[in-house]
This record gives C-alpha cells, sequence and structure tokens, in this order.
C-alpha cells in the first residue's frame, strides 16, 4: 500500500515545517503498518495555478497527479491562517479539480477506492473549518473519507507558540493522529477487496 503526504506550508526547504512536524508522526504511523509513504511539500514545486492536470511548459502538478494515481492513500496537511487553509493548499485542491472528469479503464472517477485524510496546525483557531473545506474538495473528487481521517494542533484562541514550540495538546494531536492512520489503512483495505463500481450510466 502507497500513500502520498502533501505538505501545504508556506516555507519552502529546508525552513522548519510545524504542518511537517506534526504530519511525521502519522507517517511513522503508517510506516509501521507497512505503507510507503511519500511526501511532497508542494510550496517547493511553484505549481501554476489552473484546474487541469498538465499546463505543459515545465508545470510540476503531472508528477503529483501521478502519485496520487499510484497510491491509496492522500493526505492534505495544511497549516491554518486567518483561519482557512493555506493558499497553497487552496492551489493544490484546484489543480485536484480535474480529477472529476478523470476516469479509470472500469468508467470509474480516478479517485475512487482511494482515502484521504487531513491533518492541520496552528497558532490560532479554524482547525475543524479547514478539515471539513479541505474533507469536503476531496470527498467531491470521489475520494472516501473515513470516519476520524484527521488529526490538528492550535494552541487556542490569541497569539501564542507554534506547535515545535509548545508541548500543550500534542499527545492528544499525536494519539489522533496514530488513530487517523489506522483507519486510513482499514478502509484502503476494505476498499481494495470490495471496490466501489463505476457509476450507473
Amino acid at each position: 500500500m502507497r500513500a502520498v503526504v502533501i505538505n501545504c506550508t508556506l516555507k519552502r526547504s529546508p525552513a522548519t515545517s510545524n504542518t511537517h512536524a506534526l504530519a511525521s508522526v502519522v507517517e511513522e504511523a503508517l510506516r509501521a503498518k507497512g505503507v510507503t509513504v511519500e511526501t511532497v511539500r508542494a510550496v517547493d514545486l511553484d505549481i501554476p495555478p489552473g484546474v487541469e492536470t498538465d499546463l505543459g511548459d515545465g508545470d510540476p502538478w503531472p508528477a503529483v497527479h501521478k502519485s496520487l494515481l499510484e497510491s491509496e492513500i492522500l493526505i492534505l496537511a495544511s497549516p491554518t491562517w486567518a483561519g482557512q487553509p493555506s493558499s497553497i493548499a487552496q492551489r493544490v485542491i484546484e489543480r485536484m479539480d480535474a480529477m472529476l472528469s478523470e476516469t479509470d479503464d472500469a468508467g470509474r472517477p480516478v479517485a475512487f477506492n482511494r482515502v484521504a485524510g487531513v491533518i492541520v496546525t496552528g497558532n490560532e483557531d479554524g482547525a475543524h473549518h479547514v478539515i471539513n473545506n479541505l474533507s469536503g474538495a476531496l470527498n467531491e473528487f470521489g475520494y472516501t473519507i473515513p470516519g476520524q481521517a484527521w488529526t490538528y494542533w492550535n494552541r487556542g484562541p490569541g497569539p501564542g507558540p507554534t506547535y515545535l514550540e509548545s508541548e500543550e495538546g500534542k499527545d492528544w494531536s499525536h494519539s489522533t493522529g496514530r488513530a487517523m492512520a489506522s483507519n486510513l489503512v482499514a478502509a484502503a483495505t476494505a476498499l481494495a477487496a470490495n471496490p466501489i463500481p463505476a457509476p450507473p450510466s
């Protein structure tokens, strides 16, 4: 089984990413279950805006799209800014929109029989909004979203330390992340055994 984790931090490599730090907990839990995990820091790729799979002229998105089609699990990880997903997360969602019109050899949307989850960080409120926003888009594309396929960390109202600067709430975020990984693998395994059929014509 394969998973792709797309980190939608605004920080280019090699800058330290709070979002990557929490995502690493989920990645470790997936690897412990035998899942091969690929990580993508989307901001490093300079993904151009658009709603097509391939915009040509050096567009890096087709390689990410290929990884999505080679994986049973997708995780979007985003920081929270002004209570919203990052602009990079929105860019990724916009590029994934092309999957709505792509089908496999059986006539199914290419995201069918794949599962997805969401990771959110931020030293402000808004995590539930970001989870719902991104999960809703992924479900629209055809991904199955299992129960509790998310984890998050935020300090709460007002300014304060970041995920890497605080121990507050980390135990909960980590245990929730491990449960997330378990649920994603269980749902992906179930879909592999009993695939969703092509929509009726």
